[in-house]
């Protein structure tokens, strides 16, 4: 049982996973940091009663996505990346580097659920259902962050052709 193993073995374990994770979701290692610090922090005082439930990582998750979004809305932080930006910028298919640049500033213009239920969806290889426990939402409401958020990327990620 988790609860046995202890919150320092749990922080050991798993702080670089949960690093890894808020970083992708803020798109900065400094906010990453502070959330997955912040996050565990509140988990210290009820340690022995999450723990006691079960792996108490989803629990972690879905407070750092919490504390991500309580922070965008408490001061209005615009995305990391502009869309206008990507205008008249191409993807080079020879320069895979590129790309992924590309790729990333259109990933940090997503709003901040949609990141999440990306992340845990393609780097998380988490199901629909797992997805919605994590995000606080009914599987279907999962399933549609997912969808929308591959939409939007397919349609303004440059030099596609969906034929």
């Amino acid at each position: 049982m988790m609860a046995e193993l202890g919150f320092d073995a749990f922080v050991r374990e798993r702080s670089a996973g949960l690093l890894r994770f808020a970083h992708l979701l803020s798109g900065n290692p400094d906010d990453a940091a502070e959330l997955v610090q912040e996050a565990l922090t509140n988990l210290y005082p009820r340690w022995e009663r999450v723990a006691g439930a079960g792996d108490p990582e989803p629990y972690v998750k879905r407070s750092i996505v919490n504390s991500r979004n309580t922070r965008w809305r408490r001061h209005r932080e615009t995305p990391a990346g502009d869309p206008s930006e990507l205008d008249g910028v191409a993807a080079d298919p020879a320069n895979a580097w590129a790309d992924a640049e590309v790729f990333g500033r259109l990933f940090a213009t997503l709003p901040a659920r949609q990141r999440a239920a990306l992340i845990l969806r393609f780097y998380e290889d988490l199901d629909f259902a797992a997805i919605g426990r994590q995000l606080g939402c009914a599987e279907p409401s999962a399933r549609s962050l997912v969808h929308r958020a591959l939409a939007d990327l397919r349609t303004r990620m440059p030099g596609r052709d969906d034929d």
